[in-house]
Parts: structure tokens; sequence; C-alpha cells
């Protein structure tokens, strides 16, 4: 039995069904080209493990299709390849996600295949010890690199205790601990049909798709005890300056602003499945990232590199994130000038705070976040994508529309409010040559 809570947006014709055994599934007909695209999105990311097992969500995501009860690694793969299709998987922050491609005849037959792999992985002994091997290196690799290691600092000092201050790929401790009991465990924890989101975009009818979901998954039932609740440390305000020496030529700059969650802090919880407002200044800060540190013409490029020549590299992010998020500009700067690099970096971004934004420039940074948004939803994959994430943020799939009425509706004042607000007092994080970073250690 079907039990359908169906939905269909007007300007992208998203329909939203919910199986009985829980499994949310987001169809969009797409008969443009004939390929389907889905995602397979659970909520099951790095911000859920323990901090003793640090990287548990990226292993799994690396074992995850290399055999199951029925299939070794190299049937996996030879079945993916003999009808030229795509699959993969990945772990975010804030969710797990198996991805697949392929021509529409050959979709049912991806479907069941992914449908296996996340519901009996075993996780073989032999691939575990591969990948564990394989992310040792990756996070040795990261620690020569300026970028990542004032990025890391940036991140422990912004989150304390918090499951966001760690990379995805773990630590070298925690990551040399896990094993096969470890990841089976968090597999029967989390992956269940209550905490899976299917998004679907493609030459496929959504009856048709929901019918072939039930007939592939309709049978899997989720486990007699509840989902975890998602419980967090506290992430205390505190910002603080880091510097860290490193044997290199250039300096790495990095300003980190504690940032609001996608969602309202006053809406209730993405597990009950309902959909929530997103908080009311996300918009007007993805505006006021847009730009600050987006492309070319972007404020930062434009200030600090081309008229100053002070930037190897500069640019800004502004994390969409379940929990409290981070507002980051940063730059890449010869070592001496790291102290004025410094100054007019954060110069800039605290000028958005004390003079608003002209109405060519508020017109520009909305015309160019709107047309990049409209760009990132062109082929099917990037269709389902953004929607299946929208639905796992708890957001729903009106937020499509939502999101781009905010951004058109976002004034000057607005924006130089929500600057005021967020964009003060920076965590700063700065890795560069001693003889540079020792000049700033005891900066305020």
């Amino acid at each position: 039995m079907i039990v359908r809570t169906t939905a269909a947006q007007p300007a992208s014709l998203i329909h939203r069904t919910v199986l009985s055994n829980g499994i949310v599934v987001l169809v969009a007909e797409n008969p443009t080209a004939d390929i389907i695209a889905a995602r397979f999105f659970l909520r099951a990311g790095s911000r859920w493990e323990q901090p003793n097992q640090a990287g548990l969500s990226h292993l799994i995501s690396a074992v995850l299709t290399k055999g199951t009860q029925t299939l070794s690694s190299l049937e996996i793969a030879e079945q993916v390849e003999s009808v030229g299709a795509s699959l993969g998987t990945d772990a975010t922050t804030d969710y797990f996600l198996l991805s697949l491609k392929a021509v529409s005849a050959d979709f049912k037959e991806m479907l069941i295949l992914a449908g296996e792999l996340l519901r009996s992985p075993t996780f073989p002994q032999k691939e575990l010890e591969l990948e564990r091997r394989l992310t040792l290196q990756a996070i040795r690799s990261q620690q020569e690199q300026p970028f990542t290691v004032a990025y890391d600092q940036l991140r422990r000092s912004m989150y304390g205790d918090h499951p966001y201050a760690l990379s995805g790929l773990g630590t070298e401790e925690t990551v040399s601990q896990l094993n096969q009991t470890d990841l089976l465990a968090h597999h029967h924890t989390f992956f269940r049909p209550d905490n899976l989101i299917i998004s679907v975009s493609g030459r496929i009818q959504p009856e048709v798709a929901v019918s072939l979901i039930e007939s592939v998954l309709g049978d899997w039932r989720s486990p007699d005890q509840p989902l975890p609740i998602l419980s967090s440390p506290p992430i205390l305000g505190n910002p603080i300056y880091q510097t860290t020496a490193q044997d290199t030529q250039q300096s790495i700059l990095m300003l980190g602003y504690r940032a609001p969650a996608v969602i309202s802090p006053s809406s209730p919880t993405v597990s009950q499945g309902s959909p929530s407002p997103s908080h009311p200044d996300y918009a007007a800060l993805k505006l006021l990232n847009t730009h600050l540190g987006n492309g070319l013409s972007s404020r930062l490029f434009v200030e600090l590199r081309e008229k100053r020549g002070l930037a190897y590299e500069v640019s800004a992010f502004y994390t969409t994130r379940l929990e409290t998020a981070q507002f980051v500009a940063y730059m890449g700067t010869a070592a001496e000038n790291t102290e004025i690099g410094l100054d007019g970096l954060r110069s800039e971004i605290d000028r958005l705070g004390v003079i608003p934004l002209s109405a060519d420039e508020l017109q520009a940074a909305k015309n160019k976040m709107l047309g990049q948004y409209a760009l990132g939803k062109q082929t099917n994959a990037q269709i389902a994508q953004t929607f299946g994430w929208y639905e796992t943020l708890g957001l729903g799939i009106e937020f499509d529309q939502t999101f781009q009425q905010q951004i058109a509706n976002i004034t000057a004042e607005q924006a130089q409010g929500v600057a005021l607000h967020y964009l003060m007092k920076p965590y700063i994080s700065v890795v560069g040559p001693a003889s540079a970073v020792s000049k700033l250690a005891s900066s305020p």
C-alpha cells in the first residue's frame, strides 16, 4: 500500500509522495533527454558521528559499493559499466548520498542495485583496509596544504566540541580505530526507510517512478528503535585569533563568522517531516556572500586583487547547514603582505555594515545570484540534487520559489542590518611563514 501526500509545484512540477514505510519520493518529469537521475539522501553525515568515530561516514561511503550479501565489488562495477550508467556515494556534513544516472531503459536495473547497496552492504574487510589506508594518506596530505590547515584551525576554533569542528575525513587517530563492526552498526542505525529521501528527475512519469520504487523498496522495514535524536554540544561564541607557522611561500588568511542555519530556530526539527520556514536572515547572507566573494566582479576580487594587487586568490562562502553555519572570507597573499592583507580583508567586510550597498550593487548581486541559481538546475542530476537537498533540510519543495522571491525582495537596508548583526566579530585563522605570522601572534 502506498500512502500518498503529494504536492506538485507549478514552476518545476515536483511531485512529492510518502510511501507507507516512510520513504519520501520526489519526482520531476523531464522528457527532454532519455536520461533519469536519482539522488538517495539519508540524514547520516558526519554530523551524526561520535567524536571517537570521526570519519565513519566517509569510510561507509567509500566501502558501500564494494560488496553486498549477493554481489562482489567487481560484479557491482560490471553491472553499472555494462549499461554505461554511473553510480557513486558521498558523505557530507549533514547527509549521506547515493547518486545514480542511467538511460530510461536501464533505470529499473540501477534502482534495484541501489536498493541492494543501501539495504545489505557487507563492508568487506579487505576493501575496508584499503580505503582506510587511502583515507589516512589523504588526511596526512591535507596537513601539508596551507588552505586546509587554515580552514581546519578556523573550524576548530568556531565549533569547539561540535562535530562541525572536524573534517569529514576524520583524524588519523579515529580512522585508525574504526572497524567493520562500527560501519555495520552505523548502517543499521541510520540506513532505514523512514530516514530516506529519493529524488528523481528525468524521462519518467511520477506515478511510474513511485511504482518502481515501491516495488524495489516497499518491503523495507525500519528497526523497532526510533532514530537517534539529534543533540548538539553547545557552540560557544568566543571569537579568537589563531596562527600557524608553515614552510610555505604565501600566507592564507581566513575570517570566519558564526551565521544562522538554514532553518528558522523556532521551526520544528526536520525529523518531524513538515516543511519549515528558512531563517529570516539566510537569503540576505547568501546575497552578501555573492556580492563579497563570488567571481571576478566580486568586491573582494576587485578591491584586493585588481586594485591593490594583494591577493593570489580571494573569495568567500556561506555554508548551508542544519545547525549554526559559517560565513568565511579568505585570501592567499605574499608573505610580506600578510598584515596589510588581513587588514584589507577585514575592512572590506566591515564596510558592509557601515555603507549600504548601492542600488546598482544590490541589483547586480541579485542578478548574479538568481542567474547562477537557475543555471544550477539545468540537468536532471542538478534538479534531483536541489530538491532532494531541500527535503533533507526540512524546507520542502516550495523553498525553490520562496528562496528566489526572498532574494528579489532584499533591500539595501536589510542587507546592511544583517551584516551589522553577523559580520562584525570574526574568528581569525592565519597560516604562513614563521616570519610573517610571528608579527601577528599578539594582534587583537
